[in-house]
């Protein structure tokens, strides 16, 4: 009987020493500690999630051909397809999301201007993005300013657009260094038929940036958001910079340039050619373009100050989908089509300025005067609001700005007045947040 239970033993020894010998199935099934790569057709590269098979985004009308180049190199580099689909931003864009979006046929990325981003956030279409500092330090200040929004980063900017000095050389063969000049020499150009310069400022899109070069601003910030409750329209350097206004239509601007009309009016004296400059943007271009007009363009002159309109920008960027089941891969996405490289291809192809501090200096932009003066007042710019309470502003400011231009009323009377209007919808129909 012992010997029986001696043997019985043994074979119990041998069968666990050859159990601990043999290799754990789970362990070399992933590779184990023998060094083998991961086979698993599962996998995906830098601890990224599973690839997916298509990538969905969503481009401005006819700007496809500044996009199919980084496509092309995105699916090389991560063997995903990218579907893209053209559609108008400013009408269509917002209103097929909402649409697309919850129904799981919308896009992953899609391109929008900034200042629709925090009414999008809002309703929850979109999605913030995830990126380190090496990606944004690649843009200016002010465009990643433009993305972001209650303080979370909601794109990457791919282009930028403001308002600008634009003079007809035929008149004018420098730029003054500063608006003292500028009046002074329109007091002496001025005629009658013939204007030294002209700007639609009491359109607040354009007369801001003279309030906020005095010092004046829209909405405060806090804790690196927009504070719809701090409101600088009516403090002292907006008053200042709006006597400022007032004295140019006072004595030197034509009254015909006021109102709704304003801009017509304006951009007809232009392109007749009796106009010396003008306060406008990169989307007057074609049309001095096709009137024959040798112009030139440049950043806007210092204020009597010595500071620099504050322009609004605008910035069109790439957007992540909340809809999206691949926001991961789709943030790669949006990192790779706004690099500096596919910037730069882009703007061949388009000629959108793309705020990439580096391309601000290379010779496709430095050397382009039109393209330089976009992207350097474009630093000097603020981003226009992003915030839902914005649309409260511009109505009561272009009526201020309109009694002010017409002398019915004083700056600081006309300031006030205003934003308390502003400050009464706000708390209405946004419940004062």
């Amino acid at each position: 009987m012992k010997k029986w239970l001696s043997l019985l033993f043994i074979a119990f020894l041998t069968v666990a020493m050859l159990a601990a010998c043999a290799p754990d199935r789970e362990e070399e099934a992933s590779g184990g500690d023998s060094g083998s790569d991961d086979t698993s057709s599962e996998s995906s590269e830098d601890g990224m999630p599973e690839k997916p098979e298509k990538l969905v985004v969503w481009e401005d009308k006819e700007k496809g051909v500044g996009l199919e180049p980084a496509i092309a190199s995105f699916e090389e580099e991560h063997g995903i397809e990218v579907e893209f689909k053209e559609l108008d931003m400013a009408t269509k864009m917002g209103e097929q999301l909402r649409l697309d979006g919850p129904a799981g046929t919308g896009p992953d990325v899609l391109t929008l201007p900034h200042d629709q981003i925090g009414q999008f956030a809002i309703e929850g279409l979109l999605s913030p993005i995830e990126v380190d500092g090496t990606v944004t330090d690649l843009y200016t200040e002010a465009s990643i300013q433009a993305q972001t929004y209650d303080g979370n980063l909601y794109g990457l900017p791919k282009s930028t657009e403001t308002p600008v000095f634009i003079y007809n050389k035929e008149h004018m063969t420098e730029v003054p260094e500063n608006f003292d000049e500028l009046f002074e020499f329109t007091k002496e150009f001025n005629n009658g038929d013939q204007y030294g310069f002209l700007a639609l400022w009491d359109n607040f899109y354009f007369g801001n940036s003279i309030m906020a070069g005095y010092g004046g601003y829209v909405f405060g910030e806090e804790g690196g958001a927009l504070n719809p409750q701090d409101l600088g329209l009516s403090n002292e350097g907006a008053v200042e910079g709006a006597q400022y206004i007032q004295k140019w239509y006072e004595e030197v601007f034509p009254s015909g340039i006021i109102g709704e009309s304003g801009g017509s009016a304006k951009d007809g004296l232009f392109q007749e050619g009796n106009v010396a400059s003008m306060m406008d943007g990169p989307w007057a271009y074609q049309a001095l373009n096709e009137a024959g007009i040798d112009y030139g363009v440049a950043p806007l002159p210092k204020l009597p100050n010595g500071e620099y309109p504050q322009t609004f920008v605008g910035v069109k960027g790439w957007h992540l989908s909340s809809a999206s089941e691949n926001k991961e891969w789709a943030t790669e996405l949006i990192k790779w089509i706004t690099n500096e490289e596919n910037a730069k291809i882009r703007y061949e192809e388009t000629n959108e300025i793309p705020p990439v501090k580096t391309l601000i200096e290379d010779p496709i932009i430095a050397d382009n005067e039109k393209a330089r003066a976009v992207a350097v007042q474009s630093e000097r710019a603020v981003p226009m609001p992003n915030i839902p309470e914005m649309g409260e502003v511009w109505e009561p400011m272009a009526q201020a700005l309109q009694v002010v231009a017409t002398g019915k009323s004083e700056p600081e009377d006309a300031l006030n007045e205003a934003q308390s209007t502003i400050e009464q919808q706000i708390e209405s129909n946004h419940g004062g947040n």
